[in-house]
């Protein structure tokens, strides 16, 4: 097992690789495809669509390998907390760490508020007369149910997870079926006038706008990087739980979208005013199966968006422990459950800050809400990753790694264009709502709260810079730092 050991009274190894790869596939499918096919479809402007789920697997696939190297050679509890954190320490003392427990704060939430925008939308399939009032208490209802369900102890959840995961590969399999039986390739395969025509902009915009899609129902492919802590041999575990749940997952995403496509008329997926632009898996049952498959299915789709929402809070809940363990954040969040060994103001924080996103999802469009968490998460963790990984590997030649990123750097250089491009792109997909500014503003007021709290808690710049390189034990002795 690499890296320190949990301290005393702290978490506890229990998830082992098929718990862990079930909780980042649950939390990686949930509702996001059978809501984001539509939207993809419309950002290409036909069934050349599956452009952007291979675009975002390649992504996600990239990302994920700076995950499997910084997960495995330090698997504490929080995730890119603890990456940023001995990565940049040595210039900026906790000013990346904070930024990025600030800003998760609000990302993690927000991504799990577009979950339950999702149940309740597919929701409407069953009950077509249910009113806005209605719709936002029962997504409220769902939000305090997975916070309950959570206040439990990690073996438990563990089960749980095993069970939901169950449920999503039943409904995703029962979905590609129905599809299979009856499926047009004239339908799947038609494709409109320069299609892939590169020497457009239309092209272009189209992509930028499906990579975006794509990439956001490929997020959570992380998730138990953020429980490292929690992990046996995650030295192990972690890598592997990360590269089996992408391909799994992207298996299982190109097949949706090119069943959906061979039974469902892409037209109608940009119709606001059709069923298959809401529900379109359920579109699907109903057409091959008739409406009583097409209900059960249903069901099944909301247990596995309830299974995403109940993951992703699991995963992101563990964030701000460590930060306020070792004062990088407001100490409240340093408690665990007496019992049962859980953050308990992590979690409930962030089951608050998703009731508030849900709220406010529900009054704009999905894919707004997905541009402005995008946008917030790319500054202050997706590429400030990648730098971590090359300054880590100069600041701390000898630390443990039990995984080393294949091809070293070049998966590295493809995520960052890739993050590069959905952020440049923002403003442009998202016209009126103005993303880039708003990530910006927000990670300039996670500044200004950085220099009051570091001036309150008199450490850098208003203190002595304080080095931890605790996971540097029973690393190479031979091996010197290089100045970064």
């Amino acid at each position: 097992m690499s890296g320190s050991p949990p301290p005393p009274g702290g978490f506890v190894r229990r998830i082992g690789l098929f718990q862990a790869t079930a909780i980042n596939m649950s939390q990686m499918c949930g509702i996001g495809p059978f809501v984001t096919i539509p939207l993809m479809v419309g950002a290409f402007g036909g069934p050349q669509a599956v452009i952007g789920f291979v675009a975002g697997a390649v992504l996600a696939l990239a990302d994920g390998l700076i995950w499997a190297e910084l997960g495995s050679s330090m698997p504490g509890s929080g995730g890119s907390y603890v990456y940023l954190r001995q990565a940049f320490q040595y210039r900026t003392g906790k000013l990346m760490p904070f930024l990025f427990v600030w800003t998760a704060m609000l990302f993690i939430p927000l991504i799990m508020s577009t979950g339950v925008v999702g149940f309740v939308q597919y929701l409407g399939y069953l009950a077509p007369d249910m009113g806005r009032t209605t719709g936002d208490l029962v997504g409220l209802g769902i939000i305090l149910g997975v916070v309950l369900l959570l206040w439990r102890g990690i073996e438990h959840i563990a089960r749980i997870t095993a069970v939901m995961w169950a449920v999503m590969i039943v409904s995703v399999l029962l979905v590609i079926v129905a599809a299979a039986s009856d499926f047009s390739g004239h339908l799947a395969f038609t494709y409109p006038h320069g299609a892939f025509s590169p020497t457009t902009s239309h092209f272009w915009t189209g992509f930028a706008a499906g990579l975006t899609i794509g990439i956001y129902d490929y997020l959570g492919y992380n998730t138990t990087a953020y429980m490292g802590a929690e992990v046996k041999n995650p030295g192990r575990v972690l890598p592997r739980s990360i590269v089996f749940s992408i391909l799994g997952i992207m298996a299982i995403y190109l097949l949706l979208q090119i069943g959906t496509l061979g039974v469902i008329d892409w037209h109608r997926m940009t119709d606001p005013h059709d069923i298959a632009s809401t529900s379109v898996a359920s579109a699907v049952l109903e057409k091959t199966w008739g409406k009583g498959a097409a209900d059960t299915v249903t069901v099944l789709i909301l247990i596995t968006a309830f299974a995403s929402v109940f993951t992703g809070l699991l995963g992101g809940s563990r964030v701000p422990y460590d930060a306020a363990r070792e004062r990088v954040f407001f100490r409240l969040y340093a408690k665990l459950h007496a019992r049962h060994r859980f953050p308990v103001w992590g979690l409930a924080t962030m089951g608050v800050i998703t009731a508030i996103g849900f709220l406010i999802g529900r009054h704009t469009d999905l894919a707004t809400l997905i541009q402005l968490l995008t946008t917030v998460m790319i500054i202050v963790q997706s590429l400030a990753q990648v730098l971590a990984l090359t300054v880590l590997r100069r600041r701390q030649p000898g630390l443990r790694r039990p995984y080393r990123m294949w091809l070293y750097p070049v998966p590295g250089v493809v995520a960052l264009v890739g993050w590069l491009v959905i952020y440049g792109y923002a403003d442009r997909n998202s016209p009126g709502r103005h993303p880039i500014e708003w990530s910006l503003a927000w990670v300039a007021l996670g500044c200004v709260a950085f220099a009051l709290w570091s001036r309150y808690e008199k450490v850098w710049p208003f203190g002595p810079k304080e080095i931890s390189e605790e996971y540097l034990t029973g690393a190479d002795p031979d091996a010197e730092p290089v100045p970064a």
